[in-house]
């Protein structure tokens, strides 16, 4: 263990020295009795709690300000993208070593589905980020109310002139380019290999949102997060958020789904070296 750290410190790792790590275990029950599991669960719950009471009330803060006539001072999109993105660089810098900061029922997907992470854990992040989402949203809307009802209280909604389809398409997009970028930025073999290139995972990682919400804030308030879309549906409680809520599930999971089957099976050819491996085993 401790000649593999060195290697890896010192980049002296190639491509044939690094092996992949085995894959999560399926339903792995032994989970349930450990403190870090709960731990994890904990972390992820408090992260996105404070990702959406940042992020909403940046927001309402801004629809407040272009209602007042205040629009030239106001943080704009490019201070909301901003938002979004500081914050999950932030929060994943924060929790990597606890829970892998996903915050993101999307972002947990797909690394479920790249066997990073096993159903019970998938299962309970997603449940712990979607009810720290709907505490955080109701902390801005307990501090704000007024201002809260007034400007659309952070909800994803599909804006005027474009179509579910544009919407949905939006959201697959925005969302496989920010799995594929978690995907890359904690790809163990790159670290390994180019560990003399010093990368912080959660820059990367922030900046796929910041630059996504730049994008598809004008087309649906951008989700590429669902507990997000849902947290702020819950706690606003509108017909036209819920009418539309289907877009910010169905499109961030579908794109995390093509960025895990992109990443794991075509830049990484996990399918190839497993045909590979099941060839060359004369048991088989």
């Amino acid at each position: 263990m401790g000649k593999d750290l060195e290697g890896a410190e010192h980049g002296s790792y190639s491509a044939k020295d690094y092996h992949d790590p085995p894959p999560a275990p399926l339903i792995d029950v032994v989970e349930l009795t450990k403190w870090s599991f709960y731990r994890a669960l904990i972390a992820e719950f408090i992260a996105t709690l404070l990702f959406l009471y940042i992020t909403v009330l940046t927001v309402i803060g801004y629809k407040s300000q272009i209602a007042g006539g205040d629009e030239c001072n106001g943080v704009g999109i490019l201070g909301i993208a901003w938002a979004f993105g500081g914050m999950i660089f932030i929060l994943v810098y924060c929790t990597a070593g606890i829970s892998g900061g996903h915050i993101n029922p999307a972002v947990t997907f797909g690394l479920f589905l790249a066997r990073k992470v096993s159903l019970i854990r998938a299962i309970m992040y997603m449940v712990v980020q979607c009810l720290g989402a709907i505490c955080g949203v109701g902390l801005v809307k307990a501090f704000q109310k007024s201002y809260y009802n007034r400007y659309g209280g952070g909800a994803n909604e599909l804006a005027d002139g474009y179509n579910k389809g544009t919407g949905l398409g939006a959201e697959i997009i925005g969302t496989f380019v920010l799995v594929y970028t978690v995907f890359s930025a904690t790809d163990p073999k790159r670290n390994a290999r180019d560990s003399h290139v010093p990368v912080l995972a959660p820059l990367p990682i922030g900046f796929a949102v910041f630059m996504v919400h730049l994008a598809t804030i004008p087309i649906t308030g951008t989700g590429i997060n669902p507990a997000r879309s849902l947290g702020a549906a819950v706690i606003y409680n509108n017909e036209k958020a819920w009418d539309d809520q289907w877009i910010f599930w169905v499109g961030p999971f579908v794109g995390a789904a093509i960025a895990a089957f992109y990443h794991q099976f075509i830049l990484r050819a996990a399918a190839v070296k497993a045909l590979g491996s099941f060839r060359s085993n004369p048991h088989n």
